[in-house]
């Protein structure tokens, strides 16, 4: 009985080890990035000058 208990707890930790090593990569195109960043940056400038004015 109690091998059957180490064989599952073996088996679990196995498994969840070998789901913890899995990554997921997301990679964004560099262009991309960098448009999203100069319209952001557009936005907080004119915000900034709609304020002071």
């Amino acid at each position: 009985m109690k091998n059957i208990y180490f064989y599952a707890g073996s088996v679990a930790f196995v498994s969840f080890f070998l789901s913890a090593c899995v990554t997921i990569n997301i990679h964004f195109p560099a262009a991309a990035a960098d448009e999203a960043a100069d319209k952001i940056i557009q936005r907080v400038m004119q915000q900034e000058i709609e304020e002071n004015d």
